[in-house]
């Protein structure tokens, strides 16, 4: 009878390592080699007034954006209300979070400007915020001005609202 090849006991444990490393999902780092870091979510957008106009819904082959409480959200998916001629297109290009607390359409309350809101204005803002466009409408970014003080500093106290994980410090 021959006699039996060096190590083929090991193969099969070496084979079975290498399933179970790979089923679980494990990177398999090879000698000489780091595992790669955990990977972070989309980087945070930051929105300029000018940037953010650009996606006012008057292009055909440009996405939908609008602002509330300096959150940008993706309404392209809801264009029979924010696109071209739409009911809702003012509100769009711009952090109309006066109208949504309003619910107005009127130019002067298109802003992000929350002065004198009444508390009722601002329950009504915070429930359509989270009960509508958070729910239905990707966030792909956010305004300067929520991210940046006036001075143009990062803003310490900046928490996106998509990525509970991110600090601003490790961007600046």
């Amino acid at each position: 009878m021959a006699a039996p090849v060096p190590g083929w006991r090991l193969r099969p444990l070496a084979v079975l390592v290498l399933v179970l490393a790979l089923a679980s999902g494990l990177p398999a780092a090879g000698a000489g080699q780091t595992p790669r870091p955990a990977e972070r979510g989309p980087p945070v957008r930051l929105f300029t007034e000018e940037e953010l106009a650009r996606y006012s819904g008057e292009e055909e082959d440009q996405p939908i954006y609008m602002a509330v409480k300096g959150v940008v959200f993706d309404v392209t998916s809801g264009k029979e209300f924010y696109g071209r001629g739409a009911p809702y297109n003012a509100l769009t290009g711009k952090d109309s979070t006066r109208g949504v607390a309003k619910m107005s359409l009127d130019p002067a309350d298109l802003t992000h400007d929350i002065t004198g809101l009444t508390a009722k204005e601002l329950e009504s803002l915070d429930d359509i915020f989270t009960r509508v466009y958070k729910a239905k409408y990707p966030i792909i970014g956010y305004t300067a001005r929520r991210i940046l003080n006036e001075d143009g500093s990062p803003n310490l106290d900046f928490k996106p609202e998509d990525q509970p994980h991110f600090d601003i410090k490790d961007e600046f």
